[in-house]
């Protein structure tokens, strides 16, 4: 099975023994980040620097002119990732023999909700997420569409892998996180994922919903969980807590939205990419799932996308409705983790790879070669060896 490992630009600029030891680990190809959100990451090898902190979300290469004059653009990177860092990294392995593909992070973007707070997300109770542009405002999603054209079709890259390209909600590890004291469980996550913006009020009028009742019935359903009381899991769990049509109807909205956004982009980037340009998404099977592996459609984003990559660290079971299209020549990537500080377990990869490749994966990810340590690293090896 085709492995690549995820790295940052700073995992291989400044190191020049980087680029042959991701090679090292058999695998052929990596995923580059050139778009990427805020973060704080280790980097245990680097000769120059042991912690990298990206303050924003940021290109990792230096945006073009099509931004000139538009609220809503790229923020390019501080000393984290200065200049052309992702072209620079990426000459880099390749020269190690690597084939490059793009990782571009789209709806997530904490600076741009904090300074453009109405393109957030907000929900039923007039809470703004700053960091999940709404997906329904046409500026954001024109915004979304130009950025994964312009950072997913870099010089020299074979294709890319899109994350957030769909609803982020409630689930995001933000700032200091102190969310986790009541479960809400997966339907009272889908309630506070719902947002009330001008826009998305507008797409539920369109669905025969009043915003201002639908905001109230979601308070009103949510308020015995707050108290601690369980969901029904699923979406049997939403449809008890609203009633069936009312969150049909929610979904109906979200869904069109969401694969509407995801048609755009991927047109986006087919036109400013050569001929044979691959096009991945991180995804979820389950629509009304949000966050970096946003849930869609397995039958739609097949049939407009090349294919998908699909998280695995909880096992490989989202892979089965994917691999259940039967598309030929569709990629299938299961997305594992391969740091154990991190949950991961680098040692049984060759056996989680099989039971996956049984599920229908035709492809393996490696989250990831820049954060894994030396002997996360050589269990990899090891194991991708016995693959």
């Amino acid at each position: 099975m085709k492995a690549s490992a995820f790295v940052y630009p700073w995992d291989v600029n400044g190191d020049p023994q980087a680029p042959a030891r991701i090679a090292g680990l058999g695998v052929p190809q990596v995923t580059l980040a050139a778009a990427y959100h805020s973060t704080r990451a280790l980097t245990p090898r680097h000769p120059r620097h042991r912690i990298v902190t990206a303050e924003h979300a940021a290109v990792l290469y230096p945006a073009d002119d099509r931004w000139e004059g538009r609220a809503l653009r790229p923020y390019p990177a501080g000393d984290w990732a200065p200049g052309d860092a992702y072209g620079e990294a990426a000459g880099a392995l390749a020269e190690a023999g690597l084939e490059v593909h793009t990782w571009v992070v789209l709806a997530h973007n904490s600076r741009m909700g904090a300074e453009h707070p109405d393109t957030c997300v907000v929900n039923a109770y007039g809470d703004r997420y700053p960091w999940a542009p709404c997906i329904a405002q046409p500026a954001t999603r024109a915004y979304l569409a130009d950025l994964a054209a312009e950072a997913a079709v870099r010089p020299g890259a074979a294709g890319t892998e899109l994350e957030s390209l769909g609803w982020y909600g409630l689930q995001h590890l933000h700032a200091h996180d102190k969310t986790a004291g009541v479960p809400l469980g997966d339907a009272g996550q889908y309630l506070m994922a719902l947002c009330f913006c001008p826009d998305c009020a507008a797409g539920y009028g369109a669905e025969g919903l009043d915003a201002d009742e639908l905001a109230a019935a979601v308070r009103a359903a949510l308020e015995p969980l707050w108290r601690g009381t369980a969901a029904d899991e699923g979406w049997a769990g939403v449809e008890k807590l609203l009633g069936s049509r009312t969150a049909a109807a929610t979904r109906s909205w979200r869904d069109e939205t969401a694969r509407t956004l995801q048609e755009t982009a991927i047109r986006a980037i087919r036109r400013a990419a050569p001929e044979g340009f691959q096009v991945l998404l991180h995804a979820d099977p389950v629509t009304y799932h949000v966050g970096a592996n946003p849930g869609v459609d397995p039958a739609h984003i097949l049939s407009v996308a090349d294919g998908v990559v699909v998280p695995c660290a909880g096992g490989p079971g989202l892979l089965t409705p994917f691999a259940e299209q039967g598309r030929e020549g569709a990629v299938i990537a299961a997305n594992f983790t391969v740091v154990s500080g991190m949950g991961g377990s680098p040692g049984t990869l060759a056996s989680d790879a099989a039971r996956a490749r049984e599920l229908g994966a035709t492809e393996i990810r490696l989250y990831h070669a820049g954060l894994a340590s030396d002997g996360d690293l050589a269990e990899v090896r090891d194991q991708l060896a016995a693959l």
